[in-house]
């Protein structure tokens, strides 16, 4: 994982409100869209809706893969976001600690559209250089939840590669079911409250998987996202 993939770039048509990617079909619902890096030479992650348990549920499947599931937003306010997932596959040698082992087999993540001028110097300077080599705006404070069960749940980590990426610790054992419920205002400020007291509004939701740097294969599921409204 290198800077030009300090997440997912949430392009394409922005919507109002978030939606299920769990539609009538096989594949994702618009406006979902899976999005790699630029150039992306190695595999993308797998989406696609399966019955699982009775139920219709989205699976997430990376084999020394990357990729993300992108649903844009315009100026929407960080309210709550809940979801229910569950890993069947962990990634194995997954340490988000260290370069080497920064995957995991399921993430949701929320891109903030913080000022630029609020980013510290050198990773302003940064952004600009990867967003003219891209043509794309990319985001300026992504907080990702992920599953990862050798991590107490709460556990806060800075991405290995860059500081505009934030992991919050949020799973439990393979092959069950979890509920997730995160208050993306209070979570945004113990994250990237150093930079900014000000919660900004959400530039997309993100799910996810990657595998591409320990080169493991995870399957993963999720189901029942949606993202309440701020008080």
């Amino acid at each position: 994982m290198t800077f030009a993939v300090v997440a997912a770039l949430a392009g394409g048509a922005a919507a109002a409100e978030l939606t299920s990617p769990i539609g009538n079909g096989n594949e994702p619902a618009a406006p979902w869209r899976v999005v790699g890096l630029p150039q992306q030479a190695m595999p993308l992650t797998r989406f696609a809706v399966v019955m699982q348990g009775g139920e219709r549920v989205l699976r997430v499947e990376a084999e020394r893969a990357y990729g993300n599931l992108v649903h844009a937003l315009k100026d929407s306010r960080a309210g709550t976001l809940a979801w229910r997932w569950r890993v069947d596959q962990p990634a194995n040698g997954a340490d988000l600690a260290q370069k080497r082992g920064d995957d995991t087999a399921l993430k949701v993540c929320a891109f903030f559209d913080m000022p630029l001028a609020r980013v510290p110097f050198v990773e302003r300077q940064l952004l600009r250089m990867a967003s003219s080599r891209t043509g794309e705006s990319l985001p300026t404070a992504t907080l990702c939840y992920v599953f990862d069960a050798s991590l107490t749940p709460g556990t806060l980590l800075r991405n290995a590669y860059t500081a505009r990426v934030r992991y919050i610790a949020a799973g439990g054992a393979p092959r069950q079911w979890r509920n997730e419920e995160h208050d993306l205002a209070a979570d945004f400020r113990r994250a990237f409250g150093d930079e900014s007291r000000e919660v900004p509004p959400l530039s997309a939701i993100v799910i996810g998987a990657d595998t591409d740097n320990t080169g493991s294969h995870s399957i993963g599921f999720l189901s029942g996202l949606q993202l309440k409204s701020a008080p």
